[in-house]
């Protein structure tokens, strides 16, 4: 809730002019007020207060009560003044309908879908037969042409330091502050025609000169090592999206199978979308 009109002041008068009072038996059905015979009731605040920004629940219990039974209050007293729906208002209530109940469903899907059984296989299906891969230690010196690279080659061959021709020529500032150094990576981290070059290499030579997108690097790879396998709690994380994402995807794929839909509207001018007279 992005603003909340007269909250404290409401919930200091509230505090001010009433004691506690103790509910028996109260359920979500429970009434905390009536505006003009409307009932709010005590489901509600509660699920306003579920969304309330993190700083409003520190404050004190008979504050926030307060403050929310004013709120609802307002709210209602409001929204009962607005009394001509708008095309746009019943399109943006019905979106938020749809919006709210589309995402109960998808967090009961997620809540449902990541067991540690689930973790488990998804962890197996992608590392108990997977081959070890190797990373690379490297640096590299990025220039804008050809020939520059192929001069920066020679002088490396002819005993010129790597890391300061790096720091003094290399258009990749980030790393040419560094000597050029990458770091250690594996396959996937960079772009194809540099990570040939990488595979390809030798370590502790200097690659001929290699065009990528970003211009001419040449390349050092210092080292090479096979890539540990990480752990499943190092992975939980990745695998719970993962899971997470084929879950849901599954329940939409499922439950729009399931459904008898009719599409007129995919025949339209896509430009309708934005004849906002329509709703006005």
């Amino acid at each position: 809730m992005a603003k909340m009109t007269g909250f404290y002041a409401a919930a200091a008068m509230m505090v001010a002019l009433s004691g506690p009072v103790f509910a028996e038996g109260e359920t979500a059905a429970t009434v905390i007020a009536t505006v003009n015979g409307t009932e709010i009731t005590l489901g509600q605040m509660i699920a306003l207060r579920e969304n309330l920004p993190p700083q409003y629940l520190d404050l004190p219990d008979d504050v926030l009560y307060n403050g929310l039974l004013e709120q609802l209050v307002q709210q209602e007293v409001l929204a009962q003044a607005h009394t001509e729906l708008s095309a746009r208002d019943t399109a943006n209530v019905d979106n938020s309908r749809r919006a709210y109940l589309s995402g109960v469903v998808i967090e009961d899907v997620v809540t449902s879908s990541v067991t540690d059984e689930a973790l488990q296989a998804a962890y197996d299906a992608r590392f108990k037969d997977a081959a070890p891969q190797q990373e690379y230690n490297a640096a590299h010196i990025l220039v804008d042409d050809e020939e520059k690279a192929k001069e920066l080659k020679s002088q490396i061959e002819g005993g010129a330091d790597f890391a300061e021709l790096a720091k003094a020529n290399s258009t990749d500032t980030g790393s040419g502050a560094q000597g050029g150094d990458l770091g250690w990576f594996g396959l996937g981290m960079m772009v194809k025609p540099f990570e040939d070059a990488v595979v390809a290499a030798t370590p502790g030579k200097v690659t001929d000169p290699v065009k990528s997108d970003f211009g001419w690097h040449i390349v050092l790879v210092k080292e090479t090592r096979t890539a540990a396998q990480p752990t499943l709690d190092e992975m939980r994380e990745e695998l719970a999206v993962e899971i997470e994402n084929k879950a849901v995807e599954a329940k939409i794929t499922a439950l729009t199978d399931a459904a008898k839909i009719e599409r007129p509207g995919a025949a339209f001018d896509p430009a309708v979308a934005k004849k906002t007279e329509l709703i006005d």
